[in-house]
């Protein structure tokens, strides 16, 4: 009796289909996981500032500790503006960080035109000196900075701030690179021949094309500046010209730290940090995705 031989179940075109897209589509999943990991981890710290922000310092030591957000909130908010002139802060930050983050942009996309598109002589060794002046330490230059602000006048001032950072090495360098391939010398040539004058040219060719990396550069100078602890530590005196930072520091001293209150002025001091990202964060992406193709 002969065995009839057995059929192997035929595999389905959709079957087959289906498990490719799988495999295809595995790298995509792993990504979003990853970004949705960076994410949270990156969230997290600022969730839970509101959570201390929110309460007060003794629920802080139970254990385990709270992790959902308080009452305590507008209570200790009120604490902040009235332990430290904080509104004062706020004001004294954006004016400092708004000042220097348009004049860096302004200086350097200037000095990055001449140096990218303008022959001069000894244009490749003042480029090179400039550069050289990152790797000078910016506490070499304490003493000496701060003698010319008390001999100008300028001390606990928030000119002492503003004067020493209106242009730095670091965007004239950034401009410089980014006007060298995304300025065309043609482009300029053109406008020459049309009767152009250099201002004209650069109010009319060099900042257009350099708005994407103007606004990348603005918004690093303006956190930077938001930012600085050290240099107005020491320059700035009556708690009136404070910056946030020194504020900060202000609320962290003393016997017993109160730890609801330094978190809530740090809060309240992110959320113009916030609004700035939430502003420009969209050209700010563009412009170093357009960089990045550009390279």
């Amino acid at each position: 009796m002969s065995e009839t031989p057995t059929k192997e179940p035929a595999v389905k075109p959709h079957s087959t289909r289906r498990r490719l897209l799988v495999l295809r589509d595995r790298p995509g999943r792993l990504a979003y996981l990853t970004l949705t990991a960076v994410m949270f981890f990156s969230i997290f710290p600022l969730y839970y500032s509101l959570v201390v922000a929110s309460r007060d310092n003794a629920a802080l030591a139970e254990t385990p500790p709270p992790l959902t957000p308080g009452a305590n909130l507008w209570e200790n908010t009120v604490r902040v503006f009235d332990t430290v002139p904080f509104g004062a802060a706020l004001a004294n930050s954006a004016i400092v960080s708004t000042t220097v983050a348009l004049s860096t942009v302004l200086f350097s996309t200037l000095a990055g035109f001449a140096f990218a598109r303008l022959r001069f002589k000894g244009s490749r060794v003042l480029l090179v000196g400039v550069i050289a002046t990152m790797m000078v330490p910016m506490q070499l230059g304490v003493i000496p900075l701060y003698m010319l602000m008390v001999r100008l006048g300028f001390a606990d001032t928030l000119l002492a701030l503003i004067l020493p950072a209106l242009v730095n090495a670091f965007g004239v360098f950034f401009m410089t690179q980014y006007l060298s391939s995304a300025l065309p010398a043609e482009l300029i040539e053109a406008a020459r021949v049309d009767g152009a004058s250099t201002l004209r040219v650069f109010w009319s060719i060099v900042l257009p094309a350099a708005r994407p990396a103007a606004v990348v550069l603005g918004v690093l100078t303006f956190l930077t500046a938001w930012n600085d602890y050290f240099w107005p530590l020491v320059v700035l005196s009556s708690p009136e010209s404070h910056t946030v930072q020194v504020s900060l520091s202000t609320l962290a001293g003393g016997y017993v730290s109160d730890r609801s209150l330094v978190l809530t002025g740090t809060l309240l001091s992110t959320l113009p940090l916030l609004a700035v990202f939430a502003v420009l964060g969209r050209h700010m992406i563009s412009g170093i995705m357009e960089g990045a193709v550009k390279g």
